[in-house]
This record gives structure tokens, sequence and C-alpha cells, in this order.
């Protein structure tokens, strides 16, 4: 029996705000029938700029492969921002995907990236453009949220029109609003409802 189509949604996750928004995505993904979503993330690394972690995390989602990327519908990225860019573990696994890109095998998948910030105006859009650029360089196609979202004219946190954006306070503690929710599984859904038509 073949395997049902997924998206992947591919984090990482440090004080628990980008993971929010991923299961936000995958709600969004799993509201399109016939389309599953898997939830991935990747290992910290350390300051030599290695994988630190167990080869399985101790909870949550498992560790993402390059399989789960190879035979994915679509992908859905996340991470922190890290200076207005994505943080290290997840480059550090795009940067491992040179054989996918030598065999095309990411080529015409719909593909889109979200954001998780400590300070509103802290990098959110830059974030999520740095993430689209190796997206790009596979041949996906890259896709962000559209002004028919109404989100994105009321937001008053997070919300782009490049991908879905969170703002986490400087301690991280605050929690998703209603809109930066709403344009998560937004986000998600788009990309599902893509992969679905291609199919």
């Amino acid at each position: 029996m073949p395997e049902t189509p997924y998206v992947l949604i591919l984090f990482y996750s440090r004080q628990g705000s980008t993971e929010a928004m991923a299961r936000m995505v995958a709600r969004g993904v799993t509201g399109v029938t016939g389309i599953e979503a898997r939830l991935r993330t990747v290992p910290s690394v350390s300051a030599e700029t290695e994988q630190s972690m167990d080869p399985v995390p101790e909870d949550g989602p498992l560790y993402c492969s390059i399989d789960d990327l190879r035979h994915c519908a679509g992908l859905v990225m996340g991470s922190p921002t890290r200076f207005g860019n994505m943080a290290a573990p997840l480059k550090y696994f795009v940067d491992q995907t040179s054989d996918l890109w030598l065999s095309g095998a990411m080529i015409d998948k719909p593909a889109a990236v979200f954001t998780s910030t400590a300070s509103l105006h802290g990098g959110q859009e830059s974030t999520l453009l740095s993430m689209q650029l190796p997206l790009l360089h596979h041949g996906m196609l890259v896709m962000g949220l559209p002004y028919s979202e109404a989100g994105l004219m009321t937001t008053d946190s997070g919300g782009t029109p490049y991908g879905a954006t969170h703002w986490a306070g400087a301690d991280g503690a605050r929690a998703l609003d209603e809109t930066e929710l709403q344009l998560c599984r937004a986000l998600g859904r788009r990309v599902a409802q893509t992969c679905a038509r291609l199919a």
C-alpha cells in the first residue's frame, strides 16, 4: 500500500515557541484531506559545530533524516531568529542536503517557512528570507501567505507575507496569540492544499 503523502514540518526550537508554531502548522496540514503532517526536529550543535545530542531525542518529535526530506510531498521549515538568520542547528542540517540537490529530489515540491523572535523587530522577515534561499536552490516552489489572510492586516505581533511569525518576548514566555495561531494554520493548509493539487 503506498504511503500517504505528507508535508514535512522541519524545525528547531530552543524555548518552545517555534515548536508551538510547528504544531499549529501541522494542524493546518491535517485539515486537508489526503495529506498527513510529519513533525521533525534537528539536534543542537556544540561550539565546535558538531551535532551534540543523542541519536533519538528524549521527548517530542524525532530528528529529521534525509529520507524524510527526500520522500515528502512538501516542506514547511521553522527556526527561531539568530541575528536575522536561521539558527545554527537547522542550518547545519540543511547544509547536509547536497545529495538531494544533486539528484533534484526536491524540485517542484511546495515549501514555506516560519520563525519566532524575542523582539518585535528582531529580524522576522530577514530570517524567513534566509530560510527560503536554500529552498530556492533546491528548486522548490516557495510559498508565503497571501493578503487574503485577514490577519496580515490586523496583526500587532507576528505575521508576514513571507511566512508565519511569532513575537515571543524577551523571556520567550509570550504565547502565540489568536492571529499568530491562525496564520500558522493557514500556512500549513496552503502548502498541503498545493501538494494535493499537484498530486
